[in-house]
């Protein structure tokens, strides 16, 4: 059944008079006829009860008169929906997060913009570590993802956009002697015992903090590793050691552990929006681009 066939019976209907349907329609009264004709045959049914002088619906044409509207209102939402979606306006969007992000000030300004500016859009936001997230976005399982960087080269088909800086901390005990002073170079650390996070954690601030201390001219003595950042932190206000992590964790406040900021230059990360370079969606491009005017 034609969509065509459908607005010039609904057009007749609407009218009860086919030289005004025809006019509505800027097509000549013949075709128009002929095409309600067609239509009738199609069905099998007798729409329209008709003579020289008037124009009548029967109860099946009745009937039929409301289907065809919302048969022609939802083929007109459907276009309508298939625009939005090339424009980025509704649909799903996948993002992975760090278990750190949400701590971060850039990562709801992007969220909360985003809701707001495209309420059609669900966003579905799962927690994973950094080279996860990379292979899901590869393998297309998700379409964003906030991470830290890895140390390591990541393949051609993930593009990065950097939302800010984050300066790395000294995470200590209270107590400790260097929570005296107002900021210590890692080279300072070499004789103290690390907590870090797990090689198979699969984040970025593990490999970073790494090679951090290969530059400073020492290997870190590590005395525990974690998966978690906030289990890190709990550990150093065991007493287990010290901890290097991005001033994001900052907002995790445990009894007896204290933040101290890093002299050197170098000790900051970066959080960014990671994305399949080969397969762009208007939607992570949408995002994306408010993302960066949110957290700016």
């Amino acid at each position: 059944m034609e969509l065509r066939r459908l607005r010039y019976f609904v057009a007749v209907a609407e009218e009860l008079h086919f030289s005004r349907a025809a006019e509505r329609l800027h097509i000549g009264q013949p075709p128009l006829s002929q095409q309600i004709q067609l239509l009738e045959e199609e069905l099998g049914v007798r729409l329209l009860e008709r003579t020289r002088r008037w124009v009548k619906l029967t109860e099946a044409g009745r009937l039929f008169l409301d289907d065809a509207r919302r048969i022609l209102a939802l083929s007109e939402q459907a276009v309508e929906t298939a625009r939005r979606a090339e424009r980025g306006e509704v649909g799903e969007l996948r993002i992975g997060y760090t278990s750190s992000t949400p701590l971060t000030a850039a990562f709801n300004k992007a969220v909360n913009a985003y809701r707001k500016a495209f309420p059609r859009v669900t966003l579905s936001l799962a927690e994973m570590p950094t080279l996860r997230q990379v292979e899901a976005i590869r393998e297309q399982r998700i379409d964003l993802g906030f991470l830290r960087p890895p140390e390591a080269s990541l393949s051609r088909d993930v593009s990065l956009t950097p939302l800010r800086h984050d300066p790395l901390m000294l995470v200590a005990p209270s107590g400790h002697a260097l929570m005296k002073r107002t900021s210590v170079a890692i080279k300072e650390l070499a004789d103290q015992p690390f907590v870090m996070f797990s090689a198979d954690a699969g984040t970025g601030v593990q490999s970073l903090v790494l090679r951090l201390c290969r530059e400073a001219g020492f290997e870190p003595k590590i005395a525990q590793q974690a998966r978690e950042g906030s289990t890190i932190i709990g550990l150093v206000a065991s007493g287990c050691g010290i901890a290097i992590l991005p001033e994001s964790f900052n907002a995790i406040r445990i009894k007896g552990v204290s933040y101290l900021p890093l002299a050197d230059r170098a000790a900051k990360t970066q959080l960014m929006l990671a994305r399949n370079y080969t397969h762009r969606s208007a939607l992570a491009d949408s995002f994306v681009e408010l993302a960066v005017r949110a957290v700016a």
